[in-house]
């Protein structure tokens, strides 16, 4: 027996596991068990298979647990996976079985055009009592806590409140994880396949709808499951927890807040169960950063390259543009226009760098293509401000209809390369060569994009709301900008960027002393963990791993 307190973590997404990420909620399932391992946490993170984690190198099977899900009975088998970085009060599980792989192998989150969230919403009930089985099975050895996160996993919560058979797990402590809230996993609770009814039979549905969405009753919604259900709810910032109290109105405000929920989050707080934690950033210690500077040299295998000069840069782009290109039988246009420029850019001298590192989203970028008072968008406004002499490179992908809208300005403004794909070299690059990191976001939940630009030492732009307000601070480390509505949010991004850059020409010892602020800045996992351990997890004796 040991006196830590053991966590089992479970999310959609695992970023210590390669293919396990796809955002953000990866970041934080990679960096914050090592964290909690300093506090005396034993952490079982659980994920699911997706059909292609429990092949990882080493990965061994554990057991098998048989669970009623459907009508029929199911098996799905309990791996054990071994991660680059071994810590022994870490370990990694992964749930498989066929319908964890339903959109594909690999693929985490599927698109739903025609009914929402069905696929995912199946697969993660079906990986939810798959996960009550298995806490059933040893009541001994049940954890202190288990920390749910987003939707996708707040299936447990409703089985333990609602389902006689779980009713033992009432006694876990319960902790769910807010990470975004634009995201909820709305299913019907009787009709069709994918509904709570028909994955679960035996569910009482009379205690179920404490989970109803307030918008259509006769739906589940997951999301609140978590928010109602769970003895602590927390969302990876201060902002952005004062946010989602508020409603939603991001038409004429362009504010994103509750999402729907903010009546249930106001009662989540008045009942002192709201929390906001700011999520962390990894910063390498002076022998990681001299291990880092090795592996950049490119004298290791699949090591990234050191793109210190201009001219390395745009090889690194013309390798990457040449491997997204190769990946389908026909060109994109993105990928052909950003070739033009990167073939231009090679004999233009670029004085001023902005940069953007992003997923391609509405998110994102919708306040880039928003219109000001002058009928131009923000984007071409931003534009006309750098001059010739400057360029704006934005690396990312998502949404076609933005990539498409980001494409056609790519074509016409000859100081704007659109990198549509991804790539850690050109990332690393961006983050580390810019003069000023843009960061838009109509709603930023904590961000890690900022921290991560800023512990290069290149000062942000942003919007002033979630975590970016928390983490930038105006004139001192970086620059905020705000604004009522969504057309003086798009004048507002400009003229801030604009005067940052008349900033830079003007007052070079001033701009030194904000990029020296920026690099400067901390937040660290460790004090995240500190505070999970105080506010989130109850104080109870635990289990040894084995």
């Amino acid at each position: 027996m040991s006196s830590q307190q053991h966590i089992v973590m479970v999310a959609a997404e695992n970023g210590a596991l390669a293919g396990g990420k796809v955002g953000g909620v990866g970041d934080v399932i990679q960096h914050l068990p090592p964290a909690l391992s300093r506090y005396g946490c034993q952490i079982t993170v659980v994920t699911p298979s997706y059909g292609t984690l429990h092949r990882a190198p080493g990965a061994r099977q554990r057991t098998a647990v048989t669970t009623p899900f459907a009508g029929k009975s199911e098996s799905v088998k309990l791996f054990q996976v071994p991660t680059e970085l071994p810590n022994k009060s870490i370990r990694h599980w992964v749930l498989h079985h066929p319908q964890f792989a339903a959109a594909g192998s690999g693929v985490i989150y599927a698109s739903h055009d025609n009914d929402p969230f069905a696929l995912d919403a199946t697969k993660f009930a079906l990986f939810s009592q798959a996960l009550a089985e298995l806490l059933l099975d040893d009541p001994e050895q049940q954890p202190d806590a288990v920390h749910l996160h987003d939707w996708h996993t707040a299936f447990l919560l409703l089985l333990r409140a609602a389902h006689p058979r779980y009713a033992p797990l009432r006694a876990i402590h319960s902790v769910f994880s807010v990470h975004n809230l634009a995201l909820q996993g709305v299913r019907p609770f009787v009709e069709g396949e994918a509904s709570l009814q028909a994955w679960y039979p035996d569910i009482d549905l009379r205690q179920a709808r404490i989970a109803a969405d307030p918008r259509w009753p006769s739906c589940v919604n997951p999301m609140l499951a978590g928010l109602m259900l769970a003895d602590q709810v927390h969302t990876v910032s201060p902002s952005y927890a004062a946010e989602i109290m508020q409603p939603s109105d991001p038409e004429i405000r362009g504010f994103s807040g509750g999402e729907g929920l903010d009546a249930a989050l106001r009662g989540v707080h008045a009942e002192g169960r709201l929390h906001g934690i700011l999520n962390g950033c990894d910063y390498p210690n002076p022998s990681q950063r001299a291990e880092r500077a090795r592996n950049l040299s490119g004298k290791r295998t699949g090591a990234l390259p050191d793109i210190r000069q201009w001219s390395d840069f745009l090889a690194a782009c013309s390798r990457e543009l040449s491997r997204w290109a190769a990946q389908k039988p026909v060109l994109r246009s993105s990928h052909f226009v950003a070739g033009q420029r990167v073939h231009e850019l090679a004999n233009r001298s670029v004085l001023r760098l902005l940069t953007s590192v992003t997923r391609v989203t509405d998110q994102k970028v919708k306040l880039l293509l928003q219109s000001g008072n002058n009928g131009r968008s923000a984007l071409d406004n931003l534009l006309d401000g750098l001059g010739d002499d400057g360029l704006y490179g934005l690396l990312g992908s998502g949404q076609g209809d933005y990539e498409h809208a980001l494409t056609q300005v790519a074509a016409e403004r000859d100081n704007f390369l659109f990198l549509n794909g991804y790539s850690d070299a050109l990332a690393n690059a961006l983050y580390s060569r810019g003069d000023l990191f843009l960061m838009p976001s109509s709603f930023e939940p904590c961000g890690i994009s900022q921290m991560i630009a800023m512990r290069h030492g290149q000062p942000c732009l942003v919007h002033g709301v979630g975590g970016l307000r928390d983490t930038v601070t105006h004139g001192k480390s970086g620059f905020v900008f705000t604004g009522e509505n969504l057309i003086e949010q798009a004048d507002n991004f400009v003229h801030a960027a604009v005067d940052a850059l008349n900033l830079q020409r003007g007052q070079p010892e001033r701009w030194r002393e904000i990029k020296s602020q920026a690099a400067a800045q901390r937040f660290t996992w460790d004090v995240a963990a500190k505070q999970y351990k105080a506010v989130l997890y109850a104080p109870a004796p635990s289990v040894t791993l084995v």
